[in-house]
Protein backbone atom coordinates (compact mmCIF):
# COMPACT_ATOMS: atom_id res chain seq x y z
CA UNK A 1 0.00 0.00 0.00
CA UNK A 2 2.62 2.18 1.13
CA UNK A 3 4.34 1.86 -2.74
CA UNK A 4 1.28 2.94 -4.14
CA UNK A 5 0.43 5.91 -2.02
CA UNK A 6 3.61 7.34 -1.27
CA UNK A 7 4.49 9.28 -4.87
CA UNK A 8 1.06 11.18 -4.20
CA UNK A 9 2.90 12.56 -1.34
CA UNK A 10 6.46 12.70 -3.63
CA UNK A 11 3.70 15.23 -5.71
CA UNK A 12 1.90 16.93 -3.24
CA UNK A 13 5.34 17.87 -1.25
CA UNK A 14 7.94 17.72 -4.03
CA UNK A 15 10.43 20.46 -2.40
CA UNK A 16 10.09 18.86 1.08
CA UNK A 17 12.12 16.05 2.18
CA UNK A 18 10.42 13.83 4.19
CA UNK A 19 10.09 9.73 5.45
CA UNK A 20 6.77 7.80 5.91
CA UNK A 21 7.22 4.92 8.42
CA UNK A 22 5.23 2.12 8.60
CA UNK A 23 5.64 -1.68 10.55
CA UNK A 24 5.76 -2.72 6.77
CA UNK A 25 7.97 -0.45 4.96
CA UNK A 26 9.58 3.05 4.78
CA UNK A 27 9.57 6.04 2.64
CA UNK A 28 11.94 8.86 2.50
CA UNK A 29 11.64 11.47 -0.46
CA UNK A 30 15.22 13.45 -0.43
CA UNK A 31 13.59 16.17 -3.24
CA UNK A 32 15.19 13.73 -5.96
CA UNK A 33 14.49 10.47 -5.50
CA UNK A 34 11.95 8.14 -3.56
CA UNK A 35 13.20 5.49 -2.04
CA UNK A 36 12.17 2.24 0.49
CA UNK A 37 14.06 0.52 3.38
CA UNK A 38 12.50 -2.06 5.39
CA UNK A 39 9.80 -1.33 8.23
CA UNK A 40 10.17 0.09 11.38
CA UNK A 41 8.68 -0.64 14.79
CA UNK A 42 7.63 1.99 16.86
CA UNK A 43 9.60 1.55 19.62
CA UNK A 44 12.64 1.80 17.32
CA UNK A 45 10.84 5.54 16.51
CA UNK A 46 12.84 8.55 17.63
CA UNK A 47 11.01 10.40 20.84
CA UNK A 48 9.34 13.89 19.35
CA UNK A 49 12.29 16.36 18.96
CA UNK A 50 12.59 19.73 18.73
CA UNK A 51 11.39 19.93 15.08
CA UNK A 52 8.23 18.10 15.96
CA UNK A 53 7.38 21.01 18.12
CA UNK A 54 8.29 23.34 15.86
CA UNK A 55 6.02 21.47 13.35
CA UNK A 56 2.80 21.52 15.92
CA UNK A 57 3.59 25.40 16.63
CA UNK A 58 3.12 25.78 12.90
CA UNK A 59 0.63 23.94 12.15
CA UNK A 60 -1.07 25.88 14.59
CA UNK A 61 -0.16 29.30 13.28
CA UNK A 62 -1.37 28.47 9.77
CA UNK A 63 -4.72 26.68 10.31
CA UNK A 64 -7.19 29.08 8.92
CA UNK A 65 -10.22 28.75 11.17
CA UNK A 66 -12.01 30.87 8.12
CA UNK A 67 -11.75 27.98 5.54
CA UNK A 68 -12.37 25.03 8.07
CA UNK A 69 -14.14 22.04 6.57
CA UNK A 70 -14.53 19.22 9.13
CA UNK A 71 -15.76 17.20 6.47
CA UNK A 72 -13.12 17.76 4.02
CA UNK A 73 -10.14 17.28 6.63
CA UNK A 74 -11.47 13.96 7.30
CA UNK A 75 -12.16 12.55 3.76
CA UNK A 76 -8.57 13.85 3.11
CA UNK A 77 -7.50 11.73 5.92
CA UNK A 78 -9.96 9.56 8.17
CA UNK A 79 -10.01 9.95 11.77
CA UNK A 80 -8.53 6.18 12.29
CA UNK A 81 -5.47 7.70 11.41
CA UNK A 82 -4.79 10.64 13.49
CA UNK A 83 -3.25 9.07 16.16
CA UNK A 84 -0.12 8.92 13.83
CA UNK A 85 -0.38 12.59 13.45
CA UNK A 86 1.45 14.88 16.03
CA UNK A 87 -0.58 17.67 14.99
CA UNK A 88 -3.77 15.68 15.59
CA UNK A 89 -3.54 16.74 19.45
CA UNK A 90 -4.27 20.26 18.04
CA UNK A 91 -7.38 19.52 16.21
CA UNK A 92 -10.24 19.59 18.57
CA UNK A 93 -8.66 22.96 20.42
CA UNK A 94 -8.46 24.37 17.09
CA UNK A 95 -11.99 23.40 15.61
CA UNK A 96 -13.75 25.07 18.57
CA UNK A 97 -11.87 28.01 18.64
CA UNK A 98 -12.73 28.66 14.55
CA UNK A 99 -15.77 30.66 15.12
CA UNK A 100 -14.62 33.03 17.62
CA UNK A 101 -11.00 33.13 15.65
CA UNK A 102 -13.01 33.78 12.57
CA UNK A 103 -15.22 36.59 13.86
CA UNK A 104 -11.79 38.48 15.61
CA UNK A 105 -9.89 37.81 11.76
CA UNK A 106 -13.07 40.21 10.47
CA UNK A 107 -13.39 42.80 12.65
CA UNK A 108 -9.07 43.10 13.33
CA UNK A 109 -7.83 46.27 11.82
CA UNK A 110 -4.52 45.38 9.47
CA UNK A 111 -1.19 44.73 11.01
CA UNK A 112 1.73 45.91 10.12
CA UNK A 113 2.99 42.68 8.15
CA UNK A 114 -0.12 42.87 5.97
CA UNK A 115 0.11 46.45 5.52
CA UNK A 116 3.59 46.01 4.30
CA UNK A 117 2.72 42.79 2.15
CA UNK A 118 0.01 44.86 0.23
CA UNK A 119 2.79 47.66 -0.42
CA UNK A 120 5.18 44.95 -2.11
CA UNK A 121 2.07 44.03 -3.72
CA UNK A 122 1.28 47.00 -5.19
CA UNK A 123 4.30 48.07 -5.91
CA UNK A 124 5.17 45.26 -7.69
CA UNK A 125 2.36 45.98 -9.87
CA UNK A 126 3.71 49.46 -10.90
CA UNK A 127 7.12 47.51 -12.51
CA UNK A 128 7.90 48.37 -15.80
CA UNK A 129 8.74 46.40 -18.36
CA UNK A 130 12.45 46.53 -20.02
CA UNK A 131 12.05 46.32 -23.59
CA UNK A 132 15.33 48.24 -23.97
CA UNK A 133 18.59 47.08 -23.61
CA UNK A 134 18.85 43.66 -23.46
CA UNK A 135 19.94 42.31 -20.15
CA UNK A 136 23.36 41.03 -19.37
CA UNK A 137 23.03 38.42 -17.47
CA UNK A 138 20.61 35.43 -16.26
CA UNK A 139 20.81 37.03 -13.19
CA UNK A 140 19.55 40.14 -14.57
CA UNK A 141 16.79 38.14 -16.73
CA UNK A 142 15.54 36.72 -13.75
CA UNK A 143 15.41 39.96 -11.81
CA UNK A 144 13.64 41.57 -14.87
CA UNK A 145 11.00 38.81 -15.10
CA UNK A 146 9.15 39.46 -12.00
CA UNK A 147 8.50 43.21 -13.66
CA UNK A 148 7.08 41.65 -16.83
CA UNK A 149 3.95 42.80 -18.03
CA UNK A 150 3.79 41.80 -21.43
CA UNK A 151 0.56 40.10 -21.02
CA UNK A 152 -1.52 39.65 -18.25
CA UNK A 153 -0.24 35.98 -17.21
CA UNK A 154 1.30 37.74 -14.29
CA UNK A 155 -1.20 39.05 -12.54
CA UNK A 156 -2.73 35.69 -11.44
CA UNK A 157 0.57 34.32 -10.84
CA UNK A 158 2.46 34.47 -7.83
CA UNK A 159 6.15 35.09 -9.31
CA UNK A 160 7.85 34.74 -12.98
CA UNK A 161 9.94 31.49 -12.51
CA UNK A 162 13.48 32.24 -14.63
CA UNK A 163 15.71 29.55 -16.16
CA UNK A 164 17.81 27.48 -13.95
CA UNK A 165 21.19 25.82 -14.93
CA UNK A 166 24.93 27.00 -15.90
CA UNK A 167 24.99 29.98 -17.77
CA UNK A 168 27.13 28.05 -20.58
CA UNK A 169 25.12 24.99 -21.05
CA UNK A 170 25.88 23.32 -23.75
CA UNK A 171 21.80 22.01 -23.69
CA UNK A 172 19.32 23.96 -23.30
CA UNK A 173 15.80 22.27 -22.17
CA UNK A 174 12.32 24.07 -22.72
CA UNK A 175 9.42 23.09 -21.79
CA UNK A 176 5.94 25.32 -21.66
CA UNK A 177 5.49 26.67 -18.71
CA UNK A 178 5.17 27.14 -15.04
CA UNK A 179 2.90 24.95 -13.33
CA UNK A 180 1.60 24.85 -9.46
CA UNK A 181 4.04 24.48 -7.79
CA UNK A 182 6.78 25.69 -9.79
CA UNK A 183 4.68 28.63 -9.70
CA UNK A 184 4.89 28.86 -5.97
CA UNK A 185 8.53 28.06 -5.64
CA UNK A 186 10.08 30.14 -8.32
CA UNK A 187 11.92 26.91 -9.46
CA UNK A 188 11.77 25.10 -13.15
CA UNK A 189 10.52 21.79 -13.19
CA UNK A 190 10.24 20.46 -9.38
CA UNK A 191 6.07 19.47 -9.66
CA UNK A 192 4.83 16.32 -11.09
CA UNK A 193 6.18 16.98 -14.63
CA UNK A 194 9.64 17.63 -12.95
CA UNK A 195 10.01 14.41 -11.23
CA UNK A 196 8.81 12.47 -14.46
CA UNK A 197 11.80 14.39 -16.28
CA UNK A 198 13.88 13.45 -13.46
CA UNK A 199 12.74 9.71 -13.83
CA UNK A 200 14.25 10.05 -17.52
CA UNK A 201 17.31 11.88 -16.98
CA UNK A 202 18.30 9.18 -14.73
CA UNK A 203 16.84 6.48 -17.31
CA UNK A 204 19.05 8.25 -20.23
CA UNK A 205 22.18 9.13 -17.90
CA UNK A 206 21.90 12.58 -18.12
CA UNK A 207 23.22 14.79 -15.46
CA UNK A 208 20.44 17.49 -14.79
CA UNK A 209 23.12 19.85 -13.38
CA UNK A 210 25.23 20.23 -16.33
CA UNK A 211 21.75 21.55 -18.16
CA UNK A 212 20.11 24.53 -18.50
CA UNK A 213 16.13 24.37 -18.04
CA UNK A 214 13.70 26.93 -19.14
CA UNK A 215 10.39 27.42 -20.38
CA UNK A 216 8.60 29.06 -22.97
CA UNK A 217 6.35 31.28 -20.77
CA UNK A 218 7.42 32.35 -17.78
CA UNK A 219 4.56 32.85 -15.57
CA UNK A 220 1.90 30.15 -14.78
CA UNK A 221 -1.29 30.47 -17.13
CA UNK A 222 -4.57 28.92 -15.14
CA UNK A 223 -8.02 28.74 -14.09
CA UNK A 224 -9.21 28.38 -10.29
CA UNK A 225 -11.37 25.36 -9.62
CA UNK A 226 -12.11 25.17 -6.10
CA UNK A 227 -9.01 24.75 -4.28
CA UNK A 228 -6.98 24.01 -7.25
CA UNK A 229 -5.66 25.87 -10.32
CA UNK A 230 -5.61 24.33 -13.03
CA UNK A 231 -2.82 24.54 -16.06
CA UNK A 232 -4.50 25.93 -19.25
CA UNK A 233 -2.11 26.55 -22.64
CA UNK A 234 -0.60 29.16 -23.14
CA UNK A 235 -1.88 30.69 -27.02
CA UNK A 236 0.17 32.31 -29.74
CA UNK A 237 0.01 35.72 -29.33
CA UNK A 238 1.64 34.89 -24.78
CA UNK A 239 3.93 32.51 -26.51
CA UNK A 240 5.10 34.82 -29.29
CA UNK A 241 5.44 38.00 -26.14
CA UNK A 242 7.41 35.70 -23.85
CA UNK A 243 9.61 35.08 -26.88
CA UNK A 244 11.91 37.75 -25.98
CA UNK A 245 13.12 36.03 -22.64
CA UNK A 246 13.25 32.71 -24.14
CA UNK A 247 15.45 34.40 -27.03
CA UNK A 248 17.80 36.42 -24.22
CA UNK A 249 18.65 33.45 -22.22
CA UNK A 250 19.80 31.74 -25.76
CA UNK A 251 21.62 34.81 -26.42
CA UNK A 252 23.35 34.17 -23.24
CA UNK A 253 23.73 30.97 -22.58
CA UNK A 254 24.69 29.93 -26.31
CA UNK A 255 23.48 26.23 -26.02
CA UNK A 256 24.55 23.72 -29.11
CA UNK A 257 21.36 21.52 -28.56
CA UNK A 258 17.76 23.03 -27.71
CA UNK A 259 15.54 20.43 -27.10
CA UNK A 260 12.26 21.60 -27.02
CA UNK A 261 9.41 19.74 -24.83
CA UNK A 262 5.86 19.73 -26.35
CA UNK A 263 4.46 21.60 -28.73
CA UNK A 264 3.90 25.22 -27.38
CA UNK A 265 7.64 24.89 -26.60
CA UNK A 266 8.36 23.85 -30.05
CA UNK A 267 6.53 26.50 -31.59
CA UNK A 268 8.71 28.83 -28.98
CA UNK A 269 11.94 27.23 -30.20
CA UNK A 270 11.55 26.63 -33.94
CA UNK A 271 8.93 29.98 -34.43
CA UNK A 272 6.48 27.64 -35.90
CA UNK A 273 3.93 25.15 -35.02
CA UNK A 274 5.86 22.11 -35.69
CA UNK A 275 4.56 18.53 -35.08
CA UNK A 276 6.11 16.43 -32.65
CA UNK A 277 5.94 12.89 -33.36
CA UNK A 278 6.62 13.53 -37.12
CA UNK A 279 9.77 15.65 -36.07
CA UNK A 280 11.43 13.91 -33.32
CA UNK A 281 14.57 12.44 -34.17
CA UNK A 282 15.71 15.17 -36.62
CA UNK A 283 17.84 18.19 -36.27
CA UNK A 284 16.78 21.41 -37.05
CA UNK A 285 19.09 24.02 -37.56
CA UNK A 286 18.39 26.97 -35.72
CA UNK A 287 18.82 30.58 -36.28
CA UNK A 288 21.54 30.93 -33.79
CA UNK A 289 23.12 27.88 -35.12
CA UNK A 290 22.23 25.76 -32.56
CA UNK A 291 20.52 22.41 -33.35
CA UNK A 292 16.93 22.08 -32.16
CA UNK A 293 15.24 18.88 -31.41
CA UNK A 294 11.44 18.26 -30.27
CA UNK A 295 10.34 15.34 -28.01
CA UNK A 296 7.19 15.19 -25.81
CA UNK A 297 5.97 17.12 -22.72
CA UNK A 298 6.90 14.83 -19.21
CA UNK A 299 3.11 16.37 -18.03
CA UNK A 300 2.17 14.31 -21.43
CA UNK A 301 3.11 11.11 -20.20
CA UNK A 302 1.20 11.98 -17.07
CA UNK A 303 -2.32 12.42 -18.68
CA UNK A 304 -1.87 8.96 -20.56
CA UNK A 305 -4.26 6.66 -19.05
CA UNK A 306 -3.09 3.54 -20.36
CA UNK A 307 0.27 2.31 -18.89
CA UNK A 308 1.81 0.69 -22.60
CA UNK A 309 1.15 4.22 -24.21
CA UNK A 310 3.06 5.70 -20.99
CA UNK A 311 6.00 3.53 -21.43
CA UNK A 312 6.44 3.94 -24.75
CA UNK A 313 6.05 7.65 -24.42
CA UNK A 314 8.31 7.85 -21.65
CA UNK A 315 11.15 5.50 -23.96
CA UNK A 316 10.69 8.37 -26.51
CA UNK A 317 11.11 10.58 -24.28
CA UNK A 318 14.71 8.73 -23.16
CA UNK A 319 15.66 8.42 -26.58
CA UNK A 320 15.68 11.91 -27.49
CA UNK A 321 17.20 12.83 -24.63
CA UNK A 322 20.04 10.50 -25.39
CA UNK A 323 20.16 12.20 -28.85
CA UNK A 324 20.41 15.57 -27.82
CA UNK A 325 23.27 14.88 -24.97
CA UNK A 326 25.25 13.01 -27.94
CA UNK A 327 24.83 16.41 -30.07
CA UNK A 328 25.59 18.32 -27.58
CA UNK A 329 28.98 16.44 -26.85
CA UNK A 330 27.76 16.38 -22.83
Amino acid sequence: MLEKTAPFFMRRYASMRFSILTPDLCAHWDTRALTFTPGEDRASIPPPDALEEAWTLYYASIFNPARLKVSMMCKEMPKRYWRNLPEAALIPQLIEQAAARTAAMVHADPSQTQRKVAGRAAARADLPVDDGEAPGSLKQIAQMIQGCRRRDLWRDATQGVPGEGPSQAPLMLVGEQPGDQEDLAGRAFIGPAGEMLNKAFAEAAVDRSKLYLTNAVKHFKHEPRGKRRLHKTPNGGEVKACRWWLDNERRLVRPRVILALGATAAQAVIGKPTPILKSRGRPIQLDDQAQGLVTVHPSYLLRLPDPAAKAEGFAMLVDDLRMAVKLAGL
